[in-house]
């Protein structure tokens, strides 16, 4: 677990760049640090791994003070990936995901091992990609690899710092479809820096909204985030469209659904989908209505006003 206990910093005599801020991040879970420009999120992050020294207030990994860590021994049990990725352009791919194995000093033979089986895990095979120059790959390749890097030791905590913000869209939802899928399988600490709120609502277990100054705005959950914002300021930053957002974050899956009536509906949706797809399925009904499914078999029907109150 990682707390932040009061934790503040300030730049000289000016306005403090986070102030006063407190939050908890449970093992496991992608904790998600989003809000405008100016707020404190890169700067939040940096805190966990001393890359800045907070002013005032504790940081705990674990119940342990990480001021009493020394500092080299604490960032090698944290990976960490930035927007530039920060490859080494003259080293393979595969002696780039082998740095921290090297700086730890692991024998040859398992620092390659480590290497290919993280290479596997981010799907760039390294029979394929091992012995390439990071010039070689595209901005998504590069930024796998750079995932592949700070899994290297097998960290339990991942700090990342708008990793995807500078690759195109479609590689972009591709990267962040891929983060969920290793976080099913690594299950990591995460913790995400990013300006977009729909990044954030789509990763987040967890959503950490700040204001400007490092202000804790609110803590939670996205669908709890998207259905009862805290303020006006949380209200505006998640903009007019947030309703149809959380349709995307509501499985069906659990919700009390109608009885067919004798009438089978002639569009069906799974029960693993979210209310979103539910909506597009209904919306593409003739008679305004869509069959629920489960394993083949029709489980309930919905309806525009089902999802409607389902939504709230």
């Amino acid at each position: 677990m990682i707390s932040f206990e009061h934790v503040g910093k300030r730049y000289g005599a000016g306005p403090p760049a986070v102030g006063d801020l407190s939050f908890e991040v449970s093992d496991g879970e992608i904790c998600v640090l989003v809000g405008p420009s100016g707020c404190g999120k890169t700067t939040s992050l940096k805190m966990i791994n001393r890359l800045v020294e907070p002013t005032s207030g504790t940081i705990r990994i674990d119940g342990r003070d990480t001021a009493t860590v020394d500092v080299d021994v604490l960032r090698r049990g944290i990976g960490y990936v930035i927007q530039q990725i920060g490859l080494f352009p003259h080293l393979t791919v595969a002696e780039n995901v082998a740095t921290v194995p090297r700086l730890l000093h692991w024998d040859r033979r398992r620092a390659r091992a480590r290497v290919d089986e993280l290479l596997e895990l981010v799907e760039l095979p390294a029979a394929e990609f091992a012995q390439r120059l990071p010039g070689e790959l595209s901005g998504g390749q590069q930024q796998r690899v750079g995932v592949a890097r700070a899994l290297g030791a097998d960290p339990p905590i991942l700090l990342m710092d708008e990793p995807f913000g500078a690759v195109d869209p479609i590689s972009r939802e591709r990267l962040q479809d891929e983060l969920r899928r290793l976080q099913g399988v690594v299950r990591k600490t995460i913790v995400f820096v990013t300006h977009d709120i729909d990044e954030a609502i789509k990763l987040g277990d967890r959503i950490v909204l700040l204001n400007v100054g490092g202000v804790l705005a609110q803590h939670a959950a996205p669908a709890d985030l998207l259905a009862h914002p805290a303020s006006p300021f949380v209200e505006s930053f998640l903009g007019g469209s947030r309703m149809v957002r959380r349709l995307g974050l509501v499985q069906l899956r659990g919700l009390a659904l109608t009885a067919d009536g004798g009438v089978s509906p002639t569009v069906a949706v799974d029960i693993g989908a979210t209310l979103r797809e539910a909506l597009d399925a209904v919306l593409r009904a003739p008679d305004g209505r869509a069959a629920v499914t489960d394993a083949g078999r029709m489980v309930g029907v919905l309806d525009t006003e089902a999802i409607r109150r389902a939504a709230q």
